[in-house]
């Protein structure tokens, strides 16, 4: 009859970790007990000297509990700092090789297999491959990855993910890396929390993203993104922690002498986007982009930072200049002109759609989400201002009364400035709305309450407009036709008064 065969004893190898002369590596070769063969040799002789005065104890002999409870007082004292020189005992098994992970319990790792992992016979609640790795099993059948360790008595757990999104070895690696951040003392789930903090660049994205909502003014949106990439290009790199008053000097002052206007809109953006990093928990302390108390105290005086008009043209030669827009084919030259006979903003222009257009009743109704003020505002259109829209309804592709070349998208925001350049007229798109009031005020006899209404400008105080119910549509309408006349080709410029 064949003897049964004799299942190994897994043994400790307990061995302290030393540095290579040669190479500099550390490297776990000396044994701490050079006496002993064994952590079971270690514990025979401790129970020896407690129960027969030094007499060697078989481990059969001891039941197995109290066995296995004696190996952890060993290796907790280990641990402990008795032995301060002691990082790690290795588990020296012919079946698998293991370490030692939290307050001196000795466990063996890799102890699932894919196969287990994948089992729908898994029971719920957590199944251990060791060294503080688990496998978190759910009433429903889901299963995630935990690692949980010791800290002051604490335990203390992580979630790293779902399986099988995150497989048996990666969930080894990065068990592995946990269990040498605990070792050196750092707080895994504190680390990972760094890991997730965005760079400036990312950051400035996401409050961008998160605030222009509330923006109306597309131009307004486009300012932002371009000075938070062109300008900060040094610093969109680095983590939002990391931003220090050196990086925002580095980054306002080159230009903070030559465009001090932009410069300091620049600074104003920074700090939102640095307040938004603490908000979120991604920053501590003062914001470097502080202007009062802080960078005021480094930068100099900033000149000439005042806000100034728009450059304008005298209304006596819009008339010619309208005659040059005519002749010209380019949708932004139609664009252009009905900004002027609408006295409206480029921004509701180029925004306008066929839907907020009525050509049988003449009149443009324009949101409130697109307006200035948040309110909806009433266009009269004049006879020119239609027969311009009928042309171009005609040719219409999609929605947008003035499309840009992109389909679907409007007129670029550049493109009626950049037709000004070209017909080398230094003048601003909204410069015509200052015309338009100085024709109102100096030509006309119209109140000045019609024409602030049909600049869109708030008329009187809280209390009178909380009275005003209506929007003075049909005057308006009168004054738009008296522009639009005054616009004609060949009205001369010396004409008389009009009464409302």
């Amino acid at each position: 009859m064949k003897a049964p065969r004799r299942r190994s004893a897994t043994r400790f190898r307990c061995v302290r970790r030393e540095q290579d002369a040669d190479d500099g590596a550390e490297r776990f070769t000396t044994p701490l007990f050079p006496e002993y063969r064994s952590l079971s040799e270690v514990c025979r002789r401790r129970l020896g000297r407690a129960f027969s005065g030094g007499e060697r104890v078989r481990q059969t002999c001891v039941p197995r509990r109290a066995w296995l409870y004696l190996q952890g007082q060993i290796l907790g004292d280990l641990w402990s700092g008795k032995s301060s020189d002691v990082r790690r005992c290795a588990l020296s098994s012919p079946l698998r090789n293991g370490e030692i992970s939290g307050d001196g319990l000795a466990r063996s790792i890799h102890r699932l297999t894919d196969t287990a992992a994948r089992s729908d016979r898994l029971k719920p609640g957590r199944h251990s491959d060791g060294g503080g790795l688990y496998l978190n099993v759910s009433p429903s059948g889901s299963k995630s990855w935990v690692f949980m360790w010791a800290r002051g008595g604490k335990r203390r757990e992580m979630g790293m993910g779902a399986y099988p999104a995150i497989s048996l070895a990666k969930a080894r690696k990065l068990a592995e890396a946990n269990r040498a951040a605990v070792e050196d003392g750092r707080d895994p789930i504190a680390e990972r929390a760094k890991e997730a903090e965005p760079t400036f660049g990312e950051c400035a994205d996401a409050f961008i993203a998160g605030m222009e909502a509330g923006w109306r003014n597309e131009k307004h949106r486009a300012q932002w993104r371009m000075t938070l990439t062109v300008y900060c290009a040094p610093i969109r790199s680095r983590r939002v922690s990391q931003i220090t008053t050196q990086n925002v000097l580095a980054v306002l002052t080159p230009i903070w002498s030559e465009k001090p206007e932009t410069a300091s809109r620049l600074r104003g953006r920074i700090e939102r986007v640095l307040d938004y990093a603490k908000a979120k928990g991604w920053r501590e302390g003062e914001n470097p982009a502080l202007w009062r108390g802080h960078l005021k105290n480094v930068l100099p005086a900033r000149q000439g930072l005042t806000r100034g008009h728009h450059a304008a043209m005298p209304y006596g030669d819009v008339p010619a200049f309208v005659a040059r827009l005519r002749a010209l084919e380019a949708m932004s030259a139609k664009a252009l002109e009905f900004t002027i006979l609408t006295a409206g903003r480029s921004g509701e222009t180029r925004g306008a759609t066929w839907a907020e257009i009525d050509l049988d009743r003449a009149l443009w109704v324009i949101p409130a989400n697109r307006m200035k003020a948040g309110r909806e505002h009433r266009v009269p259109l004049t006879p020119r201002a239609v027969d311009l829209l009928r042309d171009l309804y005609e040719l219409r592709t999609n929605e947008r009364v003035f499309p840009g070349q992109k389909n679907g998208r409007p007129l670029s925001v550049m493109a009626m400035d950049m037709l000004l350049r070209r017909m080398k007229v230094d003048v601003t798109v909204h410069g015509f709305r200052s015309a338009f009031r100085d024709w109102a005020g100096e030509e006309t006899g119209f109140p000045r309450d019609v024409a602030e209404q049909a600049l869109a400008h708030r008329v009187g105080d809280a209390t009178e407009r909380a009275y005003r119910r209506g929007d003075a549509l049909e005057k308006r309408r009168k004054l738009m036709d008296a522009w639009a006349a005054y616009l004609a080709p060949g009205t001369s410029s010396n004409v008389l008064k009009l009464r409302a």
